[in-house]
């Protein structure tokens, strides 16, 4: 049995921490993300979780890293402004390899820009924002059923692959409210994270055969030392070559090498289509509307929709892309995810369509514009 209800995007992301077995949420209150803090003070209770507002964004990232070494899954919520502050310690947990998830409601900037309004300017920083070479996951719904299983997808794959995983909303998905239903009897998907096999010695940052290795939760009797300097197989600094070379490149393939595993797209009428258009969030929502307005009037137009934004799939957007007359690629931003698609796209034009009002681009702008490149 399932029951219907009318449900906004951040509420959504609460319920889907909630459905993927998180317990434990610090953040500071930031537009337009607040939502999905006061959704956990309320829902959190009474299921034994733990929510605590903290004094700013740094102590929150801080806190749900230490929550998640001693064994809860935990996240926080924030936006443009908070984001930028918590990117130090998510190379930190990038380095430590400890699971967390960070929602991040994008807001107009830059600093405070403008609150209330939407934007997709966070593209570049959730890849690029910290220091160092590591990769990192980060996931885009485009609707309030979507914001809810990705939030869940987001845990699966900080636990699964021991990073730091980003769900990027825009404002607009995140104050959405659209229809809610979740089948009861058809539970998703669950992944905790890899324990330690008893009775072996336990080495925490082991060069595993798969690259990620098993994760002593603290207090659970391993002992282990924990540091965000370059360490090796055992946890303690070394600024020998060889280790630091091989820790970096283990951070970096074990997700860029699982590209087929984390990333995934959604097609609509892309098999004919000779004007591709590549959007994500929100955006995506106005380009498969312009997709059918233009297939009306003769145009063959379809829609690629990236749900994992990071890591990027060089090899899946350069097949795809072949063969089409042009590419367009709209979002609220002034062109983040574009440069992407032109680095790995040679054969066909590349057009940027770019809105950075606080306002979403239309499926008139987005028809214009194809009319215009043909």
């Amino acid at each position: 049995m399932s029951k219907v209800r009318l449900v906004q995007g951040n509420e959504a992301c609460a319920l889907g921490a909630i459905a993927a077995g998180a317990t434990f949420y610090a953040g500071y209150p930031i537009t337009p993300s607040t939502e999905v803090a006061e959704q956990i003070a309320v829902l959190f209770p009474k299921i034994g979780g733990k929510f605590i507002q903290m004094e700013d964004e740094i102590a929150s990232i801080g806190a749900i890293i230490g929550a998640s070494a001693a064994g809860h899954k935990s996240f926080t919520a924030t936006s443009g402004p908070g984001f930028s502050l918590m990117q130090e310690l998510i190379g930190y947990a990038a380095i430590t390899e400890i699971p967390t998830v960070v929602i991040d409601v994008m807001r107009p900037g830059p600093s405070t820009g403008l609150p209330t309004l939407s934007s997709q300017g966070d593209i570049q920083q959730a890849r690029w924002g910290t220091h160092g070479d590591h990769s990192i996951i980060a996931l885009s719904p485009s609707s309030v059923m979507e914001a809810y299983y990705e939030t869940i997808q987001a845990f699966n794959l900080a636990e699964k692959y021991r990073t730091p995983v980003v769900l990027l909303m825009d404002e607009e998905i995140g104050h959405l409210k659209e229809r809610f239903e979740v089948n009861d009897e058809e539970k998703p998907e669950i992944i905790n994270r890899k324990a330690p096999e008893p009775g072996k010695e336990y080495i925490p940052y082991e060069n595993t055969e798969d690259m990620i290795p098993p994760f002593a939760v603290f207090g659970s009797g391993y002992r282990y030392h924990i540091t965000g300097l370059t360490h090796g197989e055992k946890g303690f600094y070394s600024s020998a070559l060889p280790v630091v070379d091989a820790m970096i490149r283990r951070l970096w393939h074990k997700i860029e090498d699982r590209v087929d595993d984390i990333c995934r797209f959604e097609q609509v009428d892309t098999a004919d289509a000779e004007i591709l258009l590549i959007a994500y969030g929100s955006t995506a929502r106005s380009a498969e509307e312009a997709a059918e307005v233009l297939r009306a009037e003769g145009i063959k137009a379809g829609v690629l929709r990236p749900i994992t934004i990071w890591p990027f799939h060089d090899q899946y957007i350069a097949e795809i892309c072949q063969g089409r007359k042009a590419i367009i690629v709209p979002e609220m931003n002034m062109g983040q995810y574009v440069r992407e698609v032109q680095r790995v796209v040679q054969d066909v034009p590349v057009h940027s369509l770019t809105r950075v009002d606080g306002e979403m681009i239309t499926p008139t702008e987005i028809t214009a514009m194809v009319k215009e490149v043909l």
